[in-house]
């Protein structure tokens, strides 16, 4: 049953839609924090100018440092956003010389930047800042004492340049991924049109087109390609076997069909009752032939084309007593001693009874036609560490041996015409064994007639 699942145009879509999706969110992220370290760079780099300004504008009085705070360090950090400004400027001692807002600068902070300058994200009055602090060495005529200069403003300027960055980024990123998958969906449909060629070539085909595929693949199909040339090429044997099977059998139907047909015309055209009893003799007779060889067809067709049942496990030893019980109560048997031969114990294998039971009638049915009167026939069962077998031989005169091999073969008398049967008997054997996956062996018996043995493998064994 042919299960429906989602396109494989529209899941190779989607895969490589979301890997591109994956990839474009972590490159946005990469760029946003690319922008944002660029940004702090420019800014920062304004702060610590505007520091150095406001640095060389300290003067000493009186031994205390003192600053008029010059207009070019608030020009340094004036920009399209205005940005508010703050600054403190801290003594040797951390008195607080000049400021224009209490910054919430921690102890931390203030001895981090006696090794450099410090720069870091603050809050006051629940707006962030960006502040950067050093510490210099101011010279006076009296002294010479280090002083901190803290200088801060708002991220307005900051963020609009992050916002400008991203902005940016995100549009390159959204031609890059409309090109991309664009890209994508021509690349999927021309890797996708060979498969539209192959399904085309075999919608295109008659049901009697059997030849292998005259098509070019890329290397990821061939075993694609290959494996329903393989196929085409079993159902054309497949469909040869049953055109030859077919002819045989209507050949093998025609003969008795037509002994029918002159034994009732020459019944007709007689008027003593004596002729017309014989008549009906042989018309019953040939009538049984008719239904036997019709029989084992349907047995043959049966096991051709039954592959969902399902194995059970099963006593061999039992199946086989019991067909050799039914078969010895038959008045064809009458004239044969029948037996058998195999363990006390059950030997259970994975089988499918009446699949059994047909490769036993068959292979008893052929012993019985085969042999002459007081020959002994045999149905056994032979367990081994490798295997099981199940048998059926006689002790009668058996088969050359350049026959055997023909012996499986639909319509096969191992060239006697002298007899009555079918010559589907082993074939139908040969096909359970298939069914089965066992292994079929048609051998002369120790005794000088024929043996056919059915050989289990391992896996069939419990």
């Amino acid at each position: 049953m042919i299960v429906i699942e989602q396109s494989l145009r529209r899941r190779l879509l989607l895969w490589l839609a979301a890997v591109t999706l994956v990839f474009g969110v972590a490159l946005l992220i990469e760029a946003y924090v690319s922008a944002r370290r660029a940004a702090d760079r420019t800014f920062d780099g304004l702060l610590d100018s505007a520091s150095l300004t406001i640095g060389e504008a300290i003067q000493w009085q009186d031994g205390k440092p003192l600053v008029a705070m010059p207009s070019a360090a608030l020009q340094i950090l004036a920009t399209p956003s205005q940005e508010r400004v703050f600054y403190a400027l801290f003594g040797a001692n951390g008195e607080t010389v000049t400021a224009n807002a209490a910054l919430p600068i921690s102890d931390a902070m203030r001895r981090a930047a006696h090794a450099g300058p410090v720069y870091a994200d603050i809050t006051h009055d629940s707006v962030r800042l960006r502040i950067e602090g050093r510490e210099i060495d101011s010279a006076g005529w009296e002294t010479r004492e280090p002083v901190q200069i803290w200088v801060a403003h708002t991220r307005g300027g900051r963020e609009a340049l992050i916002r400008a960055l991203m902005e940016r980024a995100a549009l390159r990123f959204i031609v890059m991924a409309l090109l991309a998958a664009a890209l994508v969906w021509l690349a999927v449909r021309t890797s996708l049109a060979p498969l539209e060629r192959i399904r085309q070539l075999l919608r295109a085909r008659t049901p009697d087109d059997l030849r292998p595929l005259a098509v070019s693949v890329p290397l990821e199909l061939k075993e694609l390609v290959i494996a329903l040339d393989q196929l085409l090429e079993r159902q054309r044997a497949s469909h040869d076997r049953l055109m030859r099977f077919i002819a045989d059998a209507s050949h093998q139907l025609k003969t008795p069909l037509a002994g029918l047909q002159s034994t009732s015309e020459l019944a007709l055209r007689s008027t003593d009752a004596a002729d017309w009893h014989q008549a009906l003799v042989e018309v019953n007779h040939g009538a049984r032939r008719s239904a036997r060889l019709a029989q084992q067809l349907l047995s043959l067709a049966r096991l051709d084309h039954r592959h969902d049942e399902a194995f059970v496990v099963l006593d061999l030893v039992t199946l086989a007593r019991a067909r050799l019980i039914d078969w010895i109560g038959r008045a064809a048997s009458q004239a044969h001693d029948l037996g058998f031969d195999g363990p006390n114990q059950p030997v259970m294998v994975r089988a499918i009874a009446w699949q059994l039971e047909e490769f036993l009638n068959n292979a008893l049915d052929n012993a019985l036609r085969y042999t002459p009167p007081d020959s002994a026939i045999t149905v056994g069962v032979v367990t081994t560490a490798q295997q099981v077998t199940l048998f059926v031989e006689d002790d009668g005169a058996g088969v050359d041996e350049a026959l055997l091999p023909r012996l499986a073969m639909p319509f096969e008398r191992a060239g006697r015409q002298d007899t009555t049967g079918s010559g589907l008997g082993l074939a139908i054997a040969a096909s359970v064994a298939t069914h089965h996956n066992a292994e079929l062996a048609i051998t002369r018996a120790g005794v000088g007639g024929l043996r056919v043995a059915l050989h289990f493998k391992r896996e069939r064994l419990l």
